[in-house]
């Protein structure tokens, strides 16, 4: 079977629900304006690669490989990002709407999160250590056993951390959200 390679190529403003994202390899490639949505996009390798402006709401991303991946100003709703490719993974968001996305049992140490949202988001037995979520919404986010040590949330909000049920140690937070990880000893912060 051949094998497809694509290196350095800009594709914009691609409808993938309509004509069907070639699989293989794309290395150094930027996608602006894409849909994605609801697709199987199984088993593709991304290199390099930045995703800019693009809607991957509920895509299927089994055995897809996401190494050193940018996503800018896109929706992700919904992706399951568990049934990625692990090897080599590395990812940043900024300003992504990834609510309802799930990150479950998945290493993803010192990832970006810039100015998302990330509502309702499975982080359940995932390691984060290191990881930034900068001006990130993170209302009835799940985090369960869950590594964020040295993790930063120091301008994140709406969050719920247990910290008897998660690794915090030399995680950063505000005076202004440290609510988020008091909120299970029903005491009163004023």
């Amino acid at each position: 079977m051949m094998y497809n390679y694509f290196d350095s190529e800009e594709y914009a403003k691609i409808d993938f629900t309509k004509s069907e994202i070639i699989k293989g390899e794309y290395d150094n490639c930027t996608f602006t304006n894409c849909n994605f949505e609801n697709i199987h996009a199984s088993n593709i390798q991304f290199v390099e690669c930045d995703f800019i402006d693009c809607n991957f709401s509920n895509t299927i991303v089994k055995d897809t490989a996401f190494k050193d991946v940018n996503f800018l100003n896109c929706k992700m709703i919904g992706v399951k990002f568990y049934s990625c490719d692990s090897f080599l993974l590395q990812l940043s968001f900024k300003e992504c709407q990834l609510q309802y996305a799930s990150f479950y049992q998945l290493k993803i140490p010192k990832t970006k999160f810039l100015n998302c949202n990330l509502e309702e988001v499975d982080f359940t037995e995932a390691n984060l250590n290191g990881s930034l979520f900068n001006d990130c919404n993170l209302k009835s986010t799940i985090f369960d056993r869950t590594n964020l040590e040295k993790a930063d949330f120091s301008t994140a909000f709406n969050f719920r951390i247990n910290p008897d049920e998660n690794a915090l140690k030399g995680a950063k937070f505000s005076k202004e959200n440290i609510e988020g990880l008091l909120f299970g000893y029903k005491i009163i912060i004023e």
